[in-house]
This record gives structure tokens, sequence and C-alpha cells, in this order.
């Protein structure tokens, strides 16, 4: 959870709350379908009840927020350039929310679709 004290109170920040910013990035890119589960035990959750942070796992270490996106992307588009776009566009949005600097992006390609 990330903190910061002011003159007149504390902010405090959950990783919930990076990981929804950083999924609603995700999904707005070019050539993301959708977001999809790092292990069998998280899909079967995932189905269960709607996660707003499905596919994406934050871990904040004190100065620096590492992020791991597991996406699933448009058949026909270059796998390379979505991924570095995802990361570029998660990584701008998450900085000017929160103010601190993203460490790492780890964009995890767990699969192709053929979108409508």
């Amino acid at each position: 959870m990330t903190n910061e004290t002011t003159q007149i109170g504390s902010i405090h920040v959950s990783p919930h709350a990076i990981a929804t910013i950083a999924y609603q990035s995700a999904l707005q890119s070019y050539g993301v379908v959708g977001m999809a589960s790092k292990n069998i035990v998280d899909g079967i959750a995932s189905i269960l009840a709607k996660d707003p942070t499905h596919g994406v796992d934050v871990k904040f270490t004190g100065e620096h927020i590492n992020i791991d996106m597991y996406i699933i992307i448009e058949y026909g588009t270059r796998i390379k350039s979505v991924a570095n776009s995802v990361a570029n566009t998660v990584r701008f949005q998450v900085e000017k929310a929160m103010g601190i600097s993203v460490n790492e992006i780890n964009v995890h390609v767990q699969g192709l679709r053929i979108s409508d």
C-alpha cells in the first residue's frame, strides 16, 4: 500500500486501486481484446466474481511499483508492438494518477483471439 503524509493527514492507496488503473489502461490499448488469468485458480475465481483487476498483479516495494499484466491480443496484430504499447500506456496512466514511478511492467501474452 502506498502511503503519503501531508500537512492535513495521510493518503493510503491500495495495490487494488493501482491494479484497477492498469486494467482499464490495458483494455483501452490497441490490439488488446481481453485480460487473462495467470493460472487456473485465478481463472475460476474470476468467473465466479467479476473482478476489475482480473489479469493484473501489482507489487509495491516502498518506492517503486511493479506490475504484471496478463493479456489476450487480437490475432493478426504484431505481438511485440501491442505488448510495448500496453506497457507504455499503463506506465503513463499509473504514474500520472499516482505520482510514483513504475519500476517495471511485465506483459505476459496468454493468448490470441479473433475479434468480431
